[in-house]
């Protein structure tokens, strides 16, 4: 009897709960299957998402369609969306992920080239595939998939990429052949999110630093390259540097966004009280969606919404690390690059829409109206909480063996 309330004991120890830190070891997973805060936090992003995108959009849809509930109730689809997604993301196991992660890339490849041929355009990019009533941004899926593919391939072939050239160029010839497909339709932000995933992981992987040289440079001078052929790209570069040198042409954009970042001052002007919104600022329910929150609810809400944000990313990050920790280098190797794509583009939309960044057309994530990365990034997510839940079932096991008569 005692031998039993001894082992009864020490299996509830396993079970006990203390708040965890945002970066230290994880003491919840024995009484929590799942990282509850990181699933708040995302819900919390997604509903902010949805009230920034119903005050922002409005005047829009009364310009387009006469009705003001236009881009709303296509917002309310795509959260419906959001929950099948959910559902069926975390009811799929994370070894199955890895073991079709190759099938997966060579059918988003196919999807890239379709969309070049039955692709429908819209402001002169030819970047979505049309399924009876739903169209989708098949760049937006890219991102996902070549992050599970990069993740595979680190698994399987880890010796190889450290050991010789010929194992850290293969993923590159992939990346590569991504990049020209989408570039074709054309899409420049997307090419670059994939490349600065790919680096990252390959980095945190532990490839040679010399090799990582070699390619930021190439990477680089590409990026520049790419810009200097499309004339549209150099006026973006040009326009960011000095907007108020052509407010009404090349710069109107984006000194119509800092306006709404001037008028927003410390508190903002109130939900749904933004003037810039009405016509001024293009695109101000998707790409630009930061300035109007700026405007809107001011410096303290701008401060709420990034650190939410981050928290996710960081989140993620810290999976990564709890993973390669316990031997799971695929999860682990997914979680960084969710958490290095969500941060990275972050920046960017926000840089963009302050000044700091030329234009790129990436939105923020959870937060920006757009079907196809909301769904994307819910995948992607979830992805994480399934991997977060194997991990703590792993853990509990452990726990379970070890007091096991």
């Amino acid at each position: 009897m005692a031998k039993s309330e001894q082992q009864l004991s020490l299996f509830k120890q396993g079970f006990k709960w203390s708040w965890p830190s945002l970066l230290g070891e994880d003491k919840s997973a024995g009484m929590q299957l799942y990282d509850r805060s990181f699933l708040v936090a995302i819900i919390a992003l997604m509903g902010f998402g949805f009230v920034m995108v119903m005050s922002a959009s409005m005047p829009e849809a009364v310009k387009l369609t006469d009705n003001p509930f236009h881009f709303i109730y296509r917002h309310i689809f795509y959260l419906a969306g959001c929950v099948v997604i959910a559902g069926a993301v975390l009811s799929v196991p994370v070894k199955t992920w890895e073991r079709h992660s190759g099938t997966m890339m060579l059918v988003v490849l196919l999807m890239l080239i379709a969309v070049l041929v039955v692709g429908t355009t819209v402001n002169g990019a030819r970047r979505w595939l049309t399924i009876g009533p739903i169209r989708i941004q098949v760049a937006e899926i890219a991102k996902f998939v070549f992050i599970v593919y990069i993740a595979g391939y680190l698994v399987r072939r880890y010796g190889e990429l450290m050991d010789n050239k010929k194992g850290f160029l293969k993923p590159i010839g992939v990346y590569a052949l991504f990049a020209i497909l989408i570039l074709a339709q054309p899409d420049l932000g997307t090419v670059v999110v994939l490349f600065v995933c790919t680096v990252s992981l390959m980095f945190l992987a532990g490839g040679k630093l010399s090799h990582f040289f070699v390619l930021m440079l190439v990477g680089i001078a590409s990026f520049v390259l790419l810009v200097l052929l499309e004339p549209y790209r150099v006026r973006r570069v040009t326009s960011f540097m000095d907007p108020w040198e052509d407010p009404f042409g090349s710069g109107y954009q984006l000194t119509q966004s800092l306006m709404a970042y001037g008028r927003g001052d410390w508190f903002g002007q109130g939900l749904g009280n933004s003037i810039q919104k009405l016509a001024y600022l293009p695109e101000a329910h998707t790409d630009f969606i930061f300035a109007v929150i700026g405007e809107e609810l001011g410096f303290v809400g701008i401060i709420a919404v990034l650190s939410l944000i981050f928290f996710v990313a960081i989140r993620a990050i810290r999976l990564g690390n709890l993973c390669l920790n316990a031997q799971r280098p695929f999860d682990g190797y997914i979680a960084y690059g969710v958490g290095v794509w969500i941060c990275f583009q972050t920046v960017v939309n926000v840089g963009a829409s302050i000044g700091m960044l030329p234009t790129k057309g990436l939105t923020l994530p959870f937060v920006s109206y757009g079907g196809s990365s909301l769904w994307v990034m819910t995948a992607a997510v979830m992805l994480l909480v399934r991997i977060d839940h194997e991990r703590r079932l792993s853990l509990i096991q452990a726990v379970q063996g070890r007091i096991k008569p």
